[in-house]
């Protein structure tokens, strides 16, 4: 049976270099039906407990947790604005909280991704969702932070091959796991 994967990048950025990071993960899995989103075409308000009780959750916030829920896997990769999350993804995330308080990922396969156009190793945002996500369902199977995506990535491809050979074991932890459960 194909199972199904949803990727994206934590940004609204039309040029976002995380959905490209996300894009090019979920491309290279074996024997899955991918759907790539786009967090633009789920705007949202910004949460405020006054405005859901007057308005409820709105419906791209429903839209995106039963995509996830309908889905076998979830490959995110994290922009990181002033160390922490993207705004746009940090409201998205409040919104799913009100649908599923503490189980926003509905427990599925998460492979956790980072770039940056920085050197850094791994981002500050990478750090904390590694502890984050399983508190909120995210079965976190596997991570991997890409540093310097200008100059590690070009034409669609991971450019240095020690960057390149660590991608791809964590990938392998990831495909390993959804052709297992």
């Amino acid at each position: 049976m194909t199972k199904k994967i949803i990727a994206f990048g934590a940004s609204n950025s039309k040029q976002s270099i995380n959905k490209k990071f996300a894009t090019f993960a979920a491309n290279q899995l074996n024997d899955v039906e991918v759907s790539i989103l786009d967090l633009r075409d789920f705007e949202l308000p910004i949460y405020s407990f006054d405005l859901e009780k007057e308005s409820g959750v709105p419906e791209h916030a429903i839209r995106f947790s039963k995509l996830i829920r309908e889905s076998d896997g979830v490959i995110i990769s994290l922009a990181e604005h002033n160390g922490l999350f993207t705004s746009v993804f940090k409201n998205l995330w409040d919104w799913m909280s009100r649908i599923n308080t503490r189980n926003i990922w509905h427990d599925k396969a998460v492979f956790l991704l980072g770039t940056s156009p920085g050197k850094n190793p791994e981002s500050n945002v990478m750090k904390i969702s590694k502890d984050l996500f399983p508190l909120f369902g995210a079965h976190l199977v596997s991570s991997f932070h890409l540093p310097s995506f200008n100059h590690f990535f070009d034409e669609g491809a991971i450019t240095d091959s020690k960057q390149q050979e660590l991608f791809t074991v964590k990938l392998q932890k990831f495909q390993t796991y959804l052709n297992e459960n």
